[in-house]
């Protein structure tokens, strides 16, 4: 049985459920773009931010940090006309700050996040959807520390949300097929 808030409906977000959401992650410009996806999600439904992902992916050079890093104010204008992403200025500006933080990591950016669970998965055991938390201890040190760190758009929520997604916690419900799969 799947987690029950997928909407069965949307091919989209099914298919991310099964094969992504939760199995954990690693890779800087995977987790940059997972990080920059859910920060752009803020206020809006992750179904459109599905619906966007590719478009992201060709406006931000395939989640390269150093590419976006070097970004100017034309390519900022460039990407506030761009229909295929959210063309919101916090979020898109938010984007290149975030990977010019990254690249001042030079390389321990994967590490640090990680860092927040002990290196390995936090494996959960929620039954109901009602359960789950929308922030915790662990997301509200990480977004102070990426704050610190010059990241944007990382709020407690957001890097709760970033942290089910990424695999660095287990928040399939236990009766989810996924669950299983994704804690071993």
């Amino acid at each position: 049985m799947r987690c029950k808030w997928v909407p069965e409906a949307d091919r989209a977000y099914v298919a991310y459920h099964d094969e992504e959401w939760g199995v954990p992650l690693h890779g800087e410009r995977e987790l940059f773009e997972l990080l920059t996806l859910e920060g752009a999600q803020a206020g809006l439904s992750w179904s459109t931010i599905l619906r966007k992902r590719e478009g992201y992916r060709a406006a931000f050079q395939g989640f390269d940090p150093q590419r976006v890093a070097r970004f100017v104010e034309r390519d900022l204008e460039r990407l506030l006309a761009d229909p295929g992403i959210v063309r919101n200025r916090l979020k898109v500006e938010s984007t290149i700050a975030n990977a010019r933080a990254v690249v001042e990591l030079a390389g321990a950016f994967d590490e640090l996040l990680w860092s927040f669970v002990g290196g390995s998965p936090r494996v959960n055991r929620w039954k109901t959807l009602s359960e789950l938390p929308t922030e915790t201890a662990e997301s509200k040190a990480m977004s102070k520390e990426l704050k610190r760190r010059g990241f944007r758009f990382v709020g407690p929520t957001v890097c709760y949300a970033f942290m089910q997604a990424a695999g660095l916690v287990n928040d399939h419900t236990t009766d989810c097929f996924r669950y299983l799969e994704v804690s071993e």
